[in-house]
C-alpha cells in the first residue's frame, strides 16, 4: 500500500480557467508544483486519490495557484474545494543530515539528560525561526514544547524512534 503525504490544501478556485488555489504545507513548493509532476487530489478520508499532473503554477499573495492537464475551466475543478493535495511516499526527497520530515517526528519517544523519558512527540508547529515539536507527556499534565534548536535537541535516532534533548530550565512547567 503507497503512503501519501500532505503538501497543500485547495481551499478554493481562482479565474475561470481551471486554476486552485492552494494553503501550501510543503518545504518544497517549485519542485511538487513543478509543470509536469503529479499529485493526489484526496476527499475528506478517501484511501486512494485523484491522479492530476500540473500543467501551470504561479504564486499570488500567499497562495499557490496551480491548474491541472485535462481540467480545463473553473466547472472542472469545482469538485476539488476542500481537498488535500499529496505527494506519494517515492516522490519524497532525501533530506540532509539534520533534517527530518514530519512523519518521521511523530510517534519518537522523548528522553532527557538523565535517560527519563518525558513523553512522545504528538505534533510538529511551524511558527517561525524554528520547529516546536509538541510532546504528550507521559504523566499527567500539559504538553511540553520541545524548540528544535541544537542547544535543546542533542541527538535524533528515526530507525530507533527515539530522540534525546537536554531538559533545560523552564522547559517543562
Amino acid at each position: 500500500m503507497t503512503n501519501y503525504f500532505r503538501v497543500g490544501k485547495i481551499v478554493n478556485t481562482h479565474g475561470l480557467k481551471g486554476e486552485v488555489r492552494i494553503v501550501s504545507v510543503t518545504d518544497f513548493p517549485d519542485e511538487r508544483y513543478r509543470i509536469g509532476n503529479t499529485l493526489y487530489v484526496f476527499f475528506r478520508e478517501d484511501r486512494e486519490g485523484v491522479q492530476v499532473t500540473v500543467k501551470t503554477h504561479r504564486k499570488h499573495k500567499n497562495f499557490d495557484l496551480l491548474s491541472f492537464e485535462g481540467f480545463q475551466d473553473i466547472n472542472d475543478v469545482e469538485k476539488f474545494k476542500g481537498a488535500t493535495l499529496k505527494v506519494s511516499e517515492d516522490q519524497l526527497n532525501d533530506l540532509d543530515e539534520g533534517e527530518y520530515y514530519y512523519y518521521e517526528l511523530i510517534g519518537c519517544k522523548v528522553y532527557n539528560e538523565k535517560n527519563e523519558l518525558l513523553g512522545v512527540v504528538k505534533e510538529i508547529l511551524s511558527p517561525g525561526a524554528n520547529d516546536v515539536w509538541v510532546v504528550k507527556p507521559i504523566q499527567k499534565g500539559k504538553d511540553i514544547l520541545i524548540p528544535y534548536i541544537p542547544l535543546v535537541v542533542k541527538n535524533v535516532n528515526i530507525a530507533d524512534k527515539v530522540i534525546q534533548i537536554e531538559q533545560i530550565e523552564g522547559l517543562i512547567e
